[in-house]
């Protein structure tokens, strides 16, 4: 693989700007650089043939047709040394204890908003506010089990949080599968590296599940409550199941009888369950307690989840946090709540419901980038350099007519990693994001899912909008042999 004519505008993760490799990443360069391009085609292919084999799909539904493809998988890892991982680890654990300890307080004194340090308005306005919710504490106090953190690189080297994900954050599986494709592929460099491990992911989300048990003591019932075979992260689902050895339930799988817990119809009948990992949206779960016209929950789950009866991961009203506005005040809520300084910094934000602010977006709609409080996915987003005039106008009188529901930040120039081209390695744009996971302790995933733009010059790394993945190794340069 020749390197001599890769070359990027940014900060680039594996190469630093004088062209030689960054330390952690110096092996897998050398590694590369020996192979030829017959060779590291026939691994991509391996790779590519892998993917297929495991069943790594995920379903789109933009085009019209429910369509399940292929994650596309770059078989360049992206290398992260572990001592700046250990920081970005401390940061994600002090965002999590902030943001589970601000969702109780909104469910619950709401000590924040009278102290004016998160605005009354927002939480009014709030779609992901559940007063369904109020007056509960669930088990250990926390409501956001399961997080996906997004972390972008600048072009000067900073890592900042992006966005977090707290209703129903999807990808760890794939990380999971890549870093089983991966050793496929490059054992040699697995055996010669001290890279750290990720598989124990799934025994450390099923810990944290049985924590939460109603009946301590006893082995706990657990259940993946899924929205079924059609759904975008289904295949997630059937893998996590699996990896931890719970039942896989469908919302028709399970009642809740007048003691007010909750059951799983099984051929030796009635089994009570004791911890829910649900994976369908909040309006879903209870046709009882929201939408009536649901058909994929379970009538009385929240009467059940209120009386104690069984546990849900993440709670329901979780969501509240995951508002792309609220994430402006995480680095308040840090200081609030924790009496501490961020360690991950914020990606700056423009708050739309700000008169200031508002009018400073609107005059820079072309330099950056806009996007609604409650859309995911890459969707209903404008990134203003690549808009059209049409575009920025459409945006504007969208800004216009619901400034709360709008927020905006700077187009930053996002880190690059090479993929493999028929040309030789290319830079493309890629994010990061870790999984953690909230109980008595925090547990940070070493590394996270990478998501990578395929297209050149992209900035949209989203599956659902052609992005791809790849596996994310944290270095131990001190273990290296």
């Amino acid at each position: 693989m020749d390197w001599s004519r890769y070359h990027t505008a940014t900060y680039d993760e594996l190469i630093q700007a004088d062209g030689a490799p960054r330390p952690a990443a110096r092996r897998v360069i050398e590694y590369l650089s020996s192979l030829s391009s017959r060779e590291l085609g026939e691994r991509q292919l391996a790779a590519d043939l892998a993917a297929r084999v495991m069943g790594i799909t995920f379903t789109v539904y933009s085009d019209g047709r429910n369509v399940d493809r292929t994650l596309p998988f770059d078989l360049i890892p992206r290398v992260i040394p572990l001592k700046e991982w250990q920081r970005t680890e401390a940061g994600l654990r002090q965002r999590m204890r902030a943001l589970n300890l601000f969702i109780g307080d909104l469910y619950g004194r709401q000590q924040i908003v009278k102290d004016k340090v998160f605005p009354a308005m927002l939480l009014a306005d709030s779609v992901n506010f559940r007063p369904q919710c109020v007056g509960i504490v669930p088990p250990l106090g926390v409501w956001a089990h399961v997080c996906g953190s997004d972390l972008v690189r600048d072009a000067d080297g900073t890592l900042y949080a992006l966005e977090d994900n707290l209703r129903i954050p999807s990808g760890v599986s794939y990380m999971l599968e890549n870093r089983m494709v991966a050793k496929r592929v490059f054992p040699e460099l697995f055996d010669t590296s001290a890279i750290l491990p990720v598989d124990e992911y799934p025994s450390q989300l099923y810990d944290t599940l049985a924590a939460l048990t109603p009946r301590p003591g006893e082995q706990p019932v657990i259940a993946l409550l899924t929205p079924g075979v059609y759904n975008s992260a289904y295949f997630e689902h059937a893998y996590l199941a699996q990896a931890m050895g719970i039942e896989l339930v469908e919302g028709g799988d399970l009642f809740v009888a007048d003691d007010d817990c909750t059951y799983m119809r099984t051929v030796y009948g009635p089994r009570r369950v004791d911890v829910i990992y649900r994976r369908i949206d909040d309006l879903f779960i209870d046709p009882e307690t929201f939408l009536p016209d649901s058909m994929l929950g379970v009538p009385g789950l929240i009467r059940s989840w209120r009386a104690g009866k069984v546990a849900l991961a993440n709670a329901p009203g979780a969501g509240v946090a995951d508002d792309k506005v609220v994430f402006a005040y995480v680095p308040k809520m840090i200081r609030y709540y924790l009496d501490e300084e961020p360690i991950l910094p914020n990606v700056p934000s423009y708050l739309c419901h700000d008169d200031k602010e508002r009018q400073y977006v609107l005059e820079h709609l072309e330099e950056l980038v806009v996007k609604p409080a409650n859309e995911s996915g890459g969707y209903g987003m404008m990134i203003g350099p690549r808009s059209t005039a049409a575009e920025r106008e459409k945006f504007r009188a969208l800004i216009q007519a619901d400034p709360r529901n709008y927020m905006a930040q700077p187009t930053l120039n996002l880190s690059t990693a090479p993929i493999v081209t028929e040309d030789g390695p290319s830079p493309r744009h890629l994010d990061l994001r870790p999984f953690i996971l909230s109980r008595e302790d925090t547990y940070v995933t070493t590394g996270g899912l990478t998501r990578v733009a395929m297209q050149e010059g992209s900035l949209v790394v989203n599956s659902s909008q052609g992005g791809g993945a790849k596996d994310t190794w944290v270095v131990d340069l001190d273990e290296e042999p």
